[in-house]
This record gives structure tokens, sequence and C-alpha cells, in this order.
């Protein structure tokens, strides 16, 4: 990862925030997360943000904006195309996880969307699947805002906190600076910590719930 973050740094800071964009983006809408999931790129735009390359503040709202987007279209990706996405090479070659996918959705509703964003499967194909389903957009948007904006700043706030140490700061900005760092760091490895639960729970409700039928989608 140092030597793509070392790449990513050598780049004009409007090129950086494309880039970031481009992978969050496509992960969901092209399912290119299969390759490489939007996540590294998330945090590795936070670690850019900690070296000054580009503005924190942009780029949580580049990552979030990237996020709800990317979903957005890969629900009407598998809106308007339905049984024939299903019907792809890629998807065919991972039906079993797919149809583990369909199953939590049918069982969690909206909720799936939300939790599947914390996945990283899941979060390539919720957003398509919740399209087939025929859950209605509002709903989805709902789900997909809440789960791209908790998403979106929790990678971007552990990379940029990844790329600060306490030493550093306490050399250059006194004491105070660094606890206040090291707070926001505690902070973060609990938004971690609330994510790895998320990630078994639903894991867990996918494997009990695996071999059911997908239905209309109701909550």
């Amino acid at each position: 990862m140092s030597g793509l973050l070392d790449r990513l740094l050598s780049l004009p800071g409007g090129v950086v925030y494309l880039l970031v964009a481009g992978f969050v983006f496509a992960e969901d809408a092209l399912f290119v997360g299969f390759v490489l999931p939007g996540e590294t790129a998330a945090v590795l735009g936070g670690v850019a943000a900690s070296r000054g390359n580009v503005s924190l503040v942009g780029m949580l709202v580049v990552v979030v904006a990237a996020a709800i987007l990317g979903d957005s279209v890969g629900y009407e990706v598998g809106r308007r195309l339905g049984p024939q996405l299903l019907g792809t090479r890629l998807l065919r070659r991972r039906a079993q996880r797919v149809d583990a996918a369909r199953a939590f959705l049918a069982r969690r509703g909206g909720g799936a969307v939300f939790l599947g964003r914390f996945v990283a499967f899941f979060r390539a194909v919720m957003p398509a699947l919740a399209g087939v389903a025929g859950m209605p957009y509002r709903r989805f948007l709902a789900y997909n805002a809440s789960g791209g904006l908790l998403w979106g700043s929790a990678a971007v706030l552990l990379g940029y906190l990844a790329g600060n140490s306490y030493a550093t700061v306490e050399r250059t900005a006194g004491r105070g600076a660094a606890l206040t760092v090291t707070a926001l760091a505690l902070l973060g490895l609990l938004a971690w910590h609330v994510r790895r639960r998320c990630a078994r729970r639903v894991h867990r409700d996918a494997a009990a719930n695996g071999d059911d039928d997908l239905g209309t989608t109701t909550t």
C-alpha cells in the first residue's frame, strides 16, 4: 500500500480527488469492487489528506458523494436489467455469495442496504440486488445515504488518523494537540469496532438465511 500511496501523493490534488471518487463510485456502479475495493481508495484518500496533498473536508465530501451516487447507479442498473444482470458471468461465478446477499436483503430490507455498505462483497452487489427486488427508490436512498455517510466518513478519517502519529503531533503542536488526536483515534477505533460488529451480523444473518428465496422487500 505504501507504494500506491507514494504514487498517489505525487499527483496533483485534483487528480487525487478524481481517482478516489472514481474507485468509490465504480465499486457499486460497475462492480469493480471485486478487483480493487473502493474502501482502499477512501482510506488512501484520508492518508493523502493527512499529508496535506488534499483537503480533509473536501475528501470527505468527495467520498461520501461518490458512495451515494455509485449506489444509486447500481440500484438503477439492477432495476432495469434484472435477471440479465444476475446471469452475467461475473455474478454466476459468485452465485453462492449472491444468493446469500439476496436472502439477507429479503429478510432485512433497507437494513441490508445500510449494513451491506460495511462488507466488501455486499457493498458491490447490494444496490443492484435492491433494484432487482423492486425496493422503492426513496426507501433505498434513505438507507443508502445513511450507510454512505457513515462508511465514507469512517474510511477517510481512519486513513487520516493513520497518517498522523502521536509522537509527530506532540513534537510539532504540543501535548494538548497530541491528546486531541489521540482522542480522535480512539473514536476511529470505536467506529472500526462498530463496523466489524456490523460485518459479523451481516454474515451471520446471511448464513442463517442462505437458502431463502428473494421476495418483495417490505421493510
